[in-house]
């Protein structure tokens, strides 16, 4: 399988177990708690499966950018968390950083 499939999957487990942790309420809630580390768990599995094949600072760069910006529109859509032009600004510069790397940096090609 494309190892970007099971970097994607990495990044969905991810961020699902991020927003399921912030609704657990500092894991007051236990179902929900024990969901998030397991969707951890996935991710963590998604991303052993992705290193096989992909530079492991691709990966890492990868998985946490797209997991950053991917969190913190959940935190703005759904929990009315803040933004402003330096967030924004931030969040541009993030990805145009990891696009870089995934698309025209040949120092990161996959193996």
């Amino acid at each position: 399988m494309n190892p970007y499939v099971w970097l994607a999957g990495a990044i969905v487990s991810e961020i699902i177990g991020t927003t399921i942790l912030k609704l657990s309420n500092g894991l007051e809630n236990t179902v929900l708690g024990i969901t998030a580390i397991s969707m951890y768990i996935v991710s963590f599995y998604f991303v052993s499966l992705a290193l096989t094949e992909l530079p492991v600072g691709l990966v890492y760069a990868t998985w946490s950018a797209v997991g950053i910006v991917g969190l913190a529109l959940i935190g703005i859509v759904y929990f009315d968390e803040p933004i402003d032009l330096a967030a924004v600004v931030g969040f541009v510069l993030v990805t145009a950083g990891i696009v870089l790397l995934n698309v025209y940096s040949d120092a990161y090609s996959p193996a």
